[in-house]
């Protein structure tokens, strides 16, 4: 099968510092985004291991082999042109939260996810005095209108490269909660992406592995570590 990813066109790849910010060039050209606009980095560490992504590239570049860069792009041609859809479309995985609707039986299941899932809970409820109603069962519930007004005030203090980095760990989690905690370091991305498929790691003990679903699941997990990595990088200045 022919490849399609474009041909590597660059030798070498280095991290300088410019008016707004740090910048990446190749073979001394400043990279710009996919919509063309400034690529500018808030801190020389995330520009460093971007840098080693595109310096990683061999005989073809392969976006997807760059978590960071794809990252960083979201946040300069996506987040800000758009935030307060994507703030909304956030908030609203907390009318739905994964941790907040639970098996009603077995009982090894319900006290599994009570053992991993309260403790965040408990967490937001002390981080941010918001309580989410959980239940049992297909029944949806309303969460209550003042926890959903915090949290979006919560989503809308992050800049626009934090907010692309927990738009991906509450997305691929498929809870604000999991990603908020992630994001915070309440958890690890790796306590985060088992708290996210431990109903399907569950079914799995009893029934078996199936290659697909492995898979996904190796994939969510590097994409939640790419998104807490990330968030490390914005930080270290």
């Amino acid at each position: 099968m022919q490849n399609t990813a474009p041909r590597r066109f660059y030798k070498t790849v280095t991290a300088v510092e410019g008016a707004g910010g740090w910048n990446v060039t190749l073979d001394g050209k400043v990279l710009r985004s996919p919509a063309k606009k400034d690529f500018n980095l808030p801190t020389k560490e995330l520009a460093e291991a971007i840098v080693v992504e595109w310096d990683s590239q061999t005989e073809h570049v392969r976006p997807l082999a760059m978590p960071l860069m794809q990252l960083a792009s979201t946040a300069i041609d996506r987040v800000g042109a758009d935030r307060a859809r994507i703030i909304a479309e956030l908030v609203g995985y907390a009318g739905t939260d994964l941790v907040c609707y639970r098996a009603a039986e077995p009982p090894s299941l319900v006290e599994r996810e009570a053992q991993a899932w309260d403790p965040l809970l408990a967490w937001l409820r002390r981080r941010y005095d918001v309580s989410l109603v959980s239940t049992s069962g297909i029944v949806a519930v309303a969460q209550p209108p003042v926890a959903m007004e915090a949290l979006s005030k919560v989503m809308n203090g992050h800049d626009d490269f934090a907010l692309a980095a927990l738009a991906t760990l509450i997305q691929t989690a498929g809870s604000l909660v999991i990603g908020l905690a992630v994001a915070e370091g309440e958890i690890t991305a790796e306590q985060g992406a088992h708290a996210a498929q431990l109903d399907e790691l569950y079914q799995t003990e009893r029934w078996g592995e199936d290659k697909d679903a492995v898979e996904r699941r190796v994939a969510q997990l590097a994409e939640m570590v790419a998104a807490r990595r990330f968030l490390d990088l914005l930080t270290q200045e």
